[in-house]
């Protein structure tokens, strides 16, 4: 059973999205439906299908937490991976990238196994991944083609992986269920690119990057962000962290997460393609929704492990 203070949680997450969704409605109404309207709406909608599916599975446990992670980095990875270019030689490394990687490396977060599931992919898996491909024998554009498939397991598979692992992590004087921590920081990674975006909209003047990303503003950053960092100082009560501590790492998060964006801007920019994929009405695929915590949730899971656990 997870801990009260998940209900609470979740409680004042599903009311939030109520109160953006009437003012989503509310604005389409008064100022008919332009396209940033709708978008905008799209968002909210693709929204509440993401949250039906996580705050249940969450509260129904550790394995089946994990078996969702496990699929999301599987359909990222597909997304990735289909916009990559590849040759009939690439075929038993993707493989290992779909049928071996993503298996292991969730098994060992299952197992609360630190110690090899940190360097499985960085470490064993660099060099299975490009030994498996000399196989092969097809030297062209070999660098490339290692290079994209070995990036993608690392973002899609061992990026993502570390958020369901923050349900392990031994903290002291934190008796709650670690749901809680984990459902904490999706709201604050998710939460600052929503706020980002809407800041952005509403305040953007100054693009922070824009031939990567012309939608990222320094005002959407700046205000976004430490709206989201706010948020999770005032959220520490759900927490192990001290007020100061919880926004210091929200505003990790932030970065983290902004940084992720805007790697993934870059990534689809050099691929020739806008979004990864279509699965989500608004946010495009999965990877363009979970870019942010590919990158956050190591930097989030370590900078926890480090400073707060035994």
């Amino acid at each position: 059973m997870v801990h009260q203070n998940f209900w609470q949680l979740a409680g004042g997450i599903l009311a939030c999205l109520l109160l953006a969704t009437l003012i989503g409605r509310l604005i389409a109404w008064r100022h008919g439906d332009s396209p940033t309207v709708r978008n905008l709406n799209e968002r909210i909608h693709a929204w509440w299908a993401l949250i039906g599916v996580a705050l249940p599975v969450l509260a129904l446990g550790k394995a089946l937490t994990i078996a969702l992670f496990a699929l999301l980095s599987f359909m990222t990875l597909r997304e990735f991976l289909s916009l990559t270019p590849t040759r009939p030689g690439d075929r038993p490394v993707l493989f290992l990238a779909f049928f071996v990687s993503i298996p292991f490396q969730y098994a060992l977060v299952a197992m609360g196994w630190y110690g090899l599931f940190a360097v499985l992919i960085p470490v064993y898996g660099f060099f299975l991944l490009s030994a498996v491909a000399t196989l092969a024998q097809d030297a062209e554009h070999f660098l490339e083609r290692s290079a994209r498939i070995q990036w993608a397991v690392m973002v899609c598979v061992y990026g993502i992986s570390h958020a369901p692992a923050l349900l392990f992590l031994d903290l002291p004087g934190y008796p709650q269920d670690h749901a809680v921590l984990l459902l904490f920081f999706l709201l604050v990674v998710q939460l600052s690119d929503i706020l980002q975006y809407v800041c952005g909209k509403l305040f953007g003047r100054r693009k922070v990057a824009p031939v990567l990303s012309p939608n990222k503003t320094w005002e959407g950053l700046l205000g976004g962000g430490g709206l989201a960092s706010a948020a999770g100082a005032a959220l520490y009560g759900f927490t192990p962290f001290t007020p100061w501590q919880a926004a210091l790492l929200s505003a990790a998060v932030v970065g983290a997460g902004f940084f992720g964006g805007l790697v993934l801007s870059a990534v689809k920019r050099s691929l020739g393609v806008k979004d990864w994929g279509q699965s989500l009405p608004g946010h495009g695929g999965m990877l363009d929704r979970l870019d942010s915590v590919a990158f956050a949730a190591p930097i989030f899971f370590h900078l926890t492990r480090y400073g707060f656990a035994p």
